[in-house]
Protein backbone atom coordinates (compact mmCIF):
# COMPACT_ATOMS: atom_id res chain seq x y z
CA UNK A 1 0.00 0.00 0.00
CA UNK A 2 2.87 2.36 0.81
CA UNK A 3 4.55 2.02 -2.59
CA UNK A 4 1.26 2.92 -4.27
CA UNK A 5 0.96 6.00 -2.05
CA UNK A 6 4.55 6.98 -2.91
CA UNK A 7 3.90 6.60 -6.63
CA UNK A 8 0.68 8.63 -6.45
CA UNK A 9 2.43 11.34 -4.42
CA UNK A 10 5.30 11.43 -6.92
CA UNK A 11 2.83 11.75 -9.83
CA UNK A 12 0.92 14.49 -8.00
CA UNK A 13 4.19 16.42 -7.45
CA UNK A 14 5.09 15.99 -11.13
CA UNK A 15 1.62 17.17 -12.20
CA UNK A 16 1.75 20.22 -9.91
CA UNK A 17 5.27 21.03 -11.15
CA UNK A 18 4.10 20.85 -14.76
CA UNK A 19 1.07 23.04 -13.92
CA UNK A 20 3.27 25.63 -12.11
CA UNK A 21 5.72 25.66 -15.04
CA UNK A 22 2.91 26.25 -17.54
CA UNK A 23 1.29 28.97 -15.37
CA UNK A 24 4.66 30.70 -15.01
CA UNK A 25 5.08 30.96 -18.79
CA UNK A 26 1.46 32.02 -19.26
CA UNK A 27 1.94 34.79 -16.67
CA UNK A 28 5.18 35.92 -18.30
CA UNK A 29 3.41 36.08 -21.67
CA UNK A 30 0.58 38.15 -20.19
CA UNK A 31 3.08 40.51 -18.53
CA UNK A 32 4.94 40.86 -21.83
CA UNK A 33 1.66 41.68 -23.60
CA UNK A 34 0.79 44.29 -20.94
CA UNK A 35 4.21 45.90 -21.32
CA UNK A 36 3.77 46.02 -25.11
CA UNK A 37 0.34 47.63 -24.72
CA UNK A 38 1.75 50.20 -22.29
CA UNK A 39 4.51 51.03 -24.77
CA UNK A 40 1.91 51.42 -27.52
CA UNK A 41 -0.21 53.68 -25.29
CA UNK A 42 2.82 55.83 -24.48
CA UNK A 43 3.65 56.10 -28.19
CA UNK A 44 0.08 57.09 -29.02
CA UNK A 45 0.05 59.70 -26.21
CA UNK A 46 3.27 61.17 -27.58
CA UNK A 47 1.85 61.19 -31.11
CA UNK A 48 -1.32 62.89 -29.89
CA UNK A 49 0.69 65.54 -28.06
CA UNK A 50 2.70 66.21 -31.25
CA UNK A 51 -0.49 66.46 -33.33
CA UNK A 52 -2.04 68.88 -30.84
CA UNK A 53 1.08 71.03 -30.97
CA UNK A 54 1.00 71.00 -34.78
CA UNK A 55 -2.71 71.90 -34.76
CA UNK A 56 -2.05 74.82 -32.40
CA UNK A 57 0.84 75.94 -34.60
CA UNK A 58 -1.24 75.79 -37.78
CA UNK A 59 -4.18 77.64 -36.18
CA UNK A 60 -2.24 80.68 -35.04
CA UNK A 61 -4.41 83.77 -35.64
CA UNK A 62 -1.64 85.68 -37.47
CA UNK A 63 -1.03 82.73 -39.82
CA UNK A 64 -4.76 82.34 -40.55
CA UNK A 65 -5.07 86.09 -41.11
CA UNK A 66 -2.19 85.99 -43.61
CA UNK A 67 -3.76 83.01 -45.41
CA UNK A 68 -7.11 84.79 -45.56
CA UNK A 69 -5.47 87.87 -47.06
CA UNK A 70 -3.53 85.78 -49.60
CA UNK A 71 -6.65 83.88 -50.70
CA UNK A 72 -9.15 86.72 -50.36
CA UNK A 73 -10.16 86.77 -54.03
CA UNK A 74 -10.40 82.99 -54.36
CA UNK A 75 -12.35 82.44 -51.12
CA UNK A 76 -14.60 85.48 -51.42
CA UNK A 77 -14.43 86.19 -47.72
CA UNK A 78 -15.93 89.37 -46.37
CA UNK A 79 -14.88 91.00 -43.13
CA UNK A 80 -17.27 90.54 -40.22
CA UNK A 81 -19.33 93.56 -39.24
CA UNK A 82 -21.52 94.20 -36.20
CA UNK A 83 -24.78 94.36 -38.18
CA UNK A 84 -24.30 90.70 -39.22
CA UNK A 85 -25.05 89.53 -35.68
CA UNK A 86 -28.53 89.26 -34.20
CA UNK A 87 -29.84 91.00 -31.13
CA UNK A 88 -30.99 89.33 -27.93
CA UNK A 89 -34.44 90.84 -28.40
CA UNK A 90 -34.84 88.84 -31.64
CA UNK A 91 -34.70 85.50 -29.79
CA UNK A 92 -38.11 83.85 -29.46
CA UNK A 93 -38.60 82.65 -25.90
CA UNK A 94 -41.61 80.54 -24.91
CA UNK A 95 -44.38 82.47 -23.14
CA UNK A 96 -44.39 82.25 -19.36
CA UNK A 97 -46.86 79.73 -17.94
CA UNK A 98 -50.10 81.20 -16.65
CA UNK A 99 -52.46 80.00 -13.95
CA UNK A 100 -55.08 79.33 -16.63
CA UNK A 101 -52.89 76.45 -17.87
CA UNK A 102 -53.34 74.59 -14.58
CA UNK A 103 -51.92 74.85 -11.12
CA UNK A 104 -48.75 76.95 -11.38
CA UNK A 105 -48.41 76.17 -15.08
CA UNK A 106 -47.58 72.47 -14.55
CA UNK A 107 -50.52 71.24 -16.60
CA UNK A 108 -52.43 69.80 -13.63
CA UNK A 109 -56.07 69.99 -14.66
CA UNK A 110 -57.88 68.52 -11.66
CA UNK A 111 -55.87 69.01 -8.44
CA UNK A 112 -56.79 66.85 -5.44
CA UNK A 113 -56.90 68.42 -1.99
CA UNK A 114 -54.85 66.16 0.26
CA UNK A 115 -55.02 68.29 3.39
CA UNK A 116 -57.32 67.02 6.10
CA UNK A 117 -58.58 67.94 9.53
CA UNK A 118 -57.57 65.97 12.60
CA UNK A 119 -60.52 65.14 14.75
CA UNK A 120 -59.96 64.10 18.34
CA UNK A 121 -63.48 62.76 18.71
CA UNK A 122 -63.28 58.92 18.55
CA UNK A 123 -67.00 58.66 17.93
CA UNK A 124 -66.60 60.04 14.38
CA UNK A 125 -64.25 57.19 13.43
CA UNK A 126 -61.03 59.18 12.95
CA UNK A 127 -58.10 58.97 15.26
CA UNK A 128 -55.28 61.44 15.60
Amino acid sequence: MRPLLYVLSFLAVLGLGFWAYRENYTTQGALREVADLQDEIATLHESLAIQRAEWAYLNRPDRLRDLAVLNFDRLGLMPMEPHQFGHAIDIAYPPPPSLADGVSGLGIDDPVDTSGVLNADPEEGTTP
